[in-house]
């Protein structure tokens, strides 16, 4: 159980009724973490439109597997189970290639991003993911500088820079409320990135 009142849907009314509607996924399951949000909608609201826009938006150019990756990764240096089993079964989806997928996840459990089987720029993004959620006053120009000789543009690099910014959010939300995953269903994500106003789960 969470550590503070939650309204389950069926209990819902008027704006976190509609809300709970936007978000559902198969049987009108509502992710814990969007739960959590029951007593004050408009922090609904605000988390689904920063996390849709930030990980599922049809005008981000880095591929969405991999903004998963690194929600992956800042979830585990943050220790943030919910987000990383989460997270996990959305990259694994989107990466469709398994034993890949598990090998990421085993680099990431041992801290290793050499171990990764990623190219050379997303290792540097994880060095960046790195750094930006453990000391986030000590990053320094040259921390981006280094992103852009990886290869990304500046356009993606803010992608990246979103990416650990609303995991950081996130991660305190669940962990500073309790949130655990019984009852959702793992790995459930907005699935239409074309339109920025779908926020339902599948």
């Amino acid at each position: 159980m969470p550590w503070i009142k939650t309204i389950p849907f069926e209990a819902a009314t008027g704006k976190l009724k509609d809300l709970y509607a936007r978000v559902t996924g198969p049987g009108n399951n509502v992710d814990n973490i969007m739960m959590m949000h029951s007593l004050r909608p408009h922090t609904m609201e605000g988390h689904m439109a920063v996390y849709k826009y930030v990980l599922h938006h049809r005008d981000n150019t880095i591929p969405k597997w991999f903004l998963e990756v690194l929600g992956v990764w800042v979830s585990a240096l943050n220790s943030c189970d919910y987000c990383v089993e989460h997270h996990f079964a959305g990259m694994k989806r989107l990466l469709r290639d398994d034993a890949r997928a598990d090998a990421i996840r085993a680099a990431i459990e041992a801290g290793q991003v050499a171990e990764t089987p990623l190219d050379a720029a997303q290792q540097a993004a994880m060095i960046y993911a790195r750094k930006l959620s453990g000391s986030p006053a000590e990053m320094i120009e040259g921390d981006v500088t280094a992103l852009r000789d990886a290869g990304w543009d500046d356009g993606e690099i803010l992608e990246i820079n979103q990416v650990v910014a609303y995991f950081a959010y996130a991660n305190r939300t669940v962990l500073g409320l309790g949130c655990s995953t019984k009852g959702d269903i793992i790995g459930l994500s907005p699935g239409n990135s074309d339109d920025p106003d779908d926020w339902g789960h599948h």
